[in-house]
């Protein structure tokens, strides 16, 4: 015997498993089902609408809705129609995303977010910051957290290479929706540039990108966001103490004394910005021969310990080195492929002391732990 033919309430229903790529939550749920016929022979029409023309993620979407409407009893055959929102339906989304306020704010500086937000610094540059940045976003999103990359080095954006994001940001009216690779969102301003072609931009302008990157884009609801820093103590540095005054530093360094000495400046910012630092990463610690495993301190050793002790003295709360990551030519590598050495090669040394320092930063959990919050005494 045939099966009774589906309703369309519960081809409606059968719909809400399938869920927009870009921004994560049902397409019945964002009014992205636009109409659903069933014919008497069990083919099933899914009308949709696509937030913008040349959705880069159409495919998928049709994919998802064709095989969550396959699995009904009595579907023989499921035809997906694309149409795309009009500015109305546009605005209209855009409201539902920002929970009714009409204009951007950023979510992360509300008093109820829960969202740990990271700045990864270093004093100079060469020190690996990037690296860790990105191998530390890719182990804690296959760890199961939800994640999200700022590029804020504007001058000297790496973090879509190096975490091989290939896809372009999606505008739905005034809001970005940002590409991703390995389950992390990553914003970038190189993005948004043509070619190779340098960022020459001031301070203002510096500040309004940072603004745009947290206010407009749709990040959704993370765990975990990291802020891949310019080198030193600049206008970024100071904008995001003022956009994100909850954020944590990350202060990356290498063992070389001269490194640590700046790496200290960079940390030392939290006791004019009143932030905390989360801990100390030293980076390119050793490196280990390949032939008869002789560990070899290239660049001297003790500049993570003395930075983490120095920042400790500073701040008057303890500051502790999170990991030592040595030298490995498979985690430049893994930056130059789009694939993170965590993932590539997760037991590999450097990846064990990367995936210890996530670990402890997914330890920490979601909370209001250390957060300034709007209450005073009666």
């Amino acid at each position: 015997m045939n099966s009774p033919l589906p309703t369309a309430e519960q081809v409606i229903q059968a719909l809400t498993g399938v869920k927009d790529p870009e921004i994560g939550r049902p397409i019945t749920e964002l009014g992205m089902v636009k109409n659903v016929d069933v014919a008497p022979d069990g083919t099933v029409r899914v009308d949709v609408f696509l937030t913008v023309a040349g959705c880069p993620l159409r495919d998928t979407i049709t994919r998802d809705v064709t095989a969550a409407v396959s699995k009904l009893p009595g579907v023989s055959r499921v035809r997906v129609e694309m149409d795309v929102m009009s500015d109305e339906q546009r605005r209209a989304l855009q409201g539902q995303l920002r929970g009714g306020r009409a204009e951007p704010e950023i979510p992360f500086a509300q008093p109820s977010s829960l969202t740990r937000v990271y700045a990864v610094a270093s004093g100079k540059g060469g020190v690996g910051k990037s690296s860790v940045t990105v191998n530390i976003a890719a182990a804690l999103a296959a760890g199961g957290q939800k994640v999200g990359v700022v590029d804020a080095d504007i001058y000297g954006h790496s973090v879509p290479r190096m975490l091989g994001v290939t896809g372009r940001p999606t505008p739905v009216e005034n809001m970005i929706m940002p590409p991703s690779a390995h389950d992390v969102k990553v914003i970038s301003i190189g993005m948004f540039t043509k070619g190779n072609t340098p960022v020459v931009w001031r301070g203002p302008m510096l500040h309004r990108a940072m603004q745009q990157f947290l206010a407009d884009v749709y990040w959704g609801d993370l765990d975990t966001l990291l802020l891949d820093l310019p080198p030193g103590t600049g206008d970024v540095a100071i904008s995001l103490a003022q956009l994100l005054p909850n954020a944590e530093l990350l202060v990356v360094t290498t063992p070389q004394l001269a490194a640590a000495e700046v790496a200290e400046r960079a940390g030392a910012i939290v006791t004019q910005t009143r932030q905390r630092i989360a801990g100390v990463v030293e980076n390119m610690s050793y490196l280990v021969c390949p032939h008869c495993g002789e560990q070899t301190d290239v660049f001297g050793s003790g500049g993570g310990e003395a930075v983490a002790a120095a920042l400790t003295r500073i701040t008057g709360a303890p500051v502790p080195l999170l990991g030592q990551v040595p030298i490995d030519t498979r985690l430049r590598e893994g930056g130059d492929s789009g694939h993170p050495l965590v993932l590539g090669d997760p037991d590999s040394p450097a990846a064990l002391q990367l995936r210890k320092i996530s670990d402890a930063l997914a330890g920490r959990g979601r909370g209001l732990a250390g957060r300034h919050l709007p209450l005073s005494p009666r």
